[in-house]
């Protein structure tokens, strides 16, 4: 009996042990759940994949350590926290096997992105022209490009010199204005019908600072020697500013993305009886890059969606409370990877509902490397706030899309640049233009050889020559920002801009 007893009970034991072992996780398990826990805490979390091994553990993993309370000496040794510092929220055990994840289960090197359907290096109908009379030495850092139709001119704005500059439709310098920073976005305006001073955005600092330089301004741009007149200053790297009557109070406000860097935020300035304006957070986060404002819930008052591209990267609709509030509501949501640049709210299939044109392609940070999910993305509108990826085109580094129809055919086009293309291997994708085939998100990608003319930055889209069809202008930032090892740029540093005249008419 004694025997039974101890035999019966070694055998439950053992199916302890048996059942104990199968639910132990693995060691890449246990990575993903730290991972899952201590990453999403300010981002969506990111799969080893999407980098290769040294990037994350030279560079990345070492950036996010402090963040954690985790101190790192030497590149990437890591300590813990001594007592008397701030404890942070990860053990060091923890850190060691979460860094131990990520190296362990990351590529050697990515594998590049093969694009569905290859460049066809052509015109596409366009024609090149160039500022006339540009004989400076400057090297050029161009911010800003912008038609004005109404005026029949192209303004651009410099980082080295901090001047809005104005060119008339023979590409002939006509005007510049010196002002405190660069000018990365500019609005312009009416009364009565009749063209009143601009509103200018004046980033403050290129370099990734939360020091508040930034400016928004009016500005006479019908006066040479007119001065900027301080709407709101002290904002953090202020990026874009949208009209809008938020409040019905028929006073025309503004809506401010300051993309900041650890700080920054999305501000609603309303303007008072007496015109100056109000400073209201919406939301207090940085990465504020892109606004686009619509009533986009159909209750009759106007809302904002928005585009954030630093760490937790996203798009957002703030709906309109009517109380003066927003109330957000999140549409997509992208990894920190991604580094997001634009978005564009287009129909591509002829259904009534805005889709979603977006680009991601920012390489400046702490994975300096060409990234395959890098490019160009449609995500179609399937209603009640909820959004379906349909089509990617890679390209490496992306920076901005629009779509419209370039060719007058009925049918949606596309025009991209990519700031941080891969110059060594396909140099052509710094700008291709997207002939939509149909409604059914089908292109054939055209490359035009302007590859060795700059590297642009900035791109702007309307009809200048008003003959009736859409020309583009491209922003050159001629130098710095090189993240391809052993690569000379090949192309002209000294020229601004250039305009790719449409010949469609």
């Amino acid at each position: 009996m004694k025997a039974f007893v101890l035999a019966t009970l070694f055998i439950i034991l053992s199916g302890i042990m048996i059942i104990s072992s199968c639910f132990t996780p693995s060691a890449k398990e246990q990575g993903k759940m730290l991972a899952d826990k201590y990453c999403t805490g300010c981002h969506l979390v990111v799969d080893p994949a999407m980098l290769d091994k040294e990037t994350w553990t030279k560079h990345v993993l070492p950036a996010m350590a402090p963040k954690l309370g985790i101190r790192v000496w030497a590149g990437d040794q890591y300590y813990p926290a001594s007592p008397g510092e701030q404890q942070g929220p990860i053990s060091f055990k923890e850190w060691t096997a979460l860094v131990a994840y990520f190296g362990q289960n990351a590529p050697a090197q990515l594998t590049p992105a093969k694009p569905p359907v290859p460049l066809q290096h052509d015109w596409f109908g366009f024609a090149p022209q160039y500022p006339v009379g540009v004989d400076s030495p400057n090297v050029a850092g161009t911010t800003m490009v912008s038609f004005d139709p109404a005026g029949h001119r192209i303004f651009t704005s410099d980082t080295y010199t901090s001047t809005l500059d104005a060119w008339d439709g023979s590409l002939r310098k006509t005007g510049s204005w010196r002002l405190p920073s660069p000018v990365v976005d500019i609005l312009y305006t009416t009364d009565s019908g009749k063209s009143s001073p601009a509103i200018i955005t004046q980033i403050g600092n290129m370099k990734a600072l939360d020091a508040p330089a930034g400016i928004v301004s009016s500005l006479n741009i019908h006066d040479p020697q007119s001065k900027q007149t301080d709407l709101m200053p002290f904002l953090k790297r202020p990026v874009q500013t949208v009209q809008a009557d938020f409040d019905k109070d028929n006073l025309t406000d503004l809506l401010v993305c300051a993309f900041g860097h650890n700080q920054g935020g999305l501000y609603w300035l309303k303007q008072l009886p007496d015109h100056r304006y109000e400073q209201k957070t919406i939301t207090e986060v940085p990465g504020a890059i892109h606004a686009e404002v619509g009533d986009f819930n159909g209750d009759g008052w106007l809302d904002a969606m928005v585009l954030f591209a630093a760490a937790d990267e996203g798009i957002w609709l703030f709906e309109n409370d009517r109380k003066g509030g927003f109330k957000s509501v999140n549409l997509l949501r992208f990894p920190p990877l991604n580094g997001s640049t634009s978005f564009q709210l287009v129909d591509f299939n002829q259904d009534g509902k805005l889709d979603i044109l977006y680009t991601c392609g920012d390489n400046a940070d702490f994975s300096m490397v060409l990234k395959p999910y890098h490019g160009l993305y449609v995500y179609i509108n399937e209603g009640k706030n909820r959004y379906r990826q349909a089509w990617f085109y890679p390209v490496n580094g992306c920076t901005k899309a629009v779509a419209a129809d370039f060719n007058l055919d009925g049918k949606i086009d596309i025009a991209t640049i990519a700031f941080f293309a891969d110059m060594k291997n396909n140099p052509a994708e710094k700008f291709i233009l997207f002939e939509g085939k149909d409604h059914q998100l089908n292109f054939t990608p055209h490359a035009p050889p302007i590859e060795k003319e700059g590297r642009w930055i900035c791109m702007d889209v309307k009809d200048m020559d008003g003959d009736g069809d859409l020309d583009i202008v491209l922003g050159n930032y001629g130098r710095g920002f090189n993240i391809l090892d052993g690569y000379k740029p090949n192309w002209k540093e000294y020229q601004p801009f250039m305009v790719l005249e449409n010949k469609q008419k």
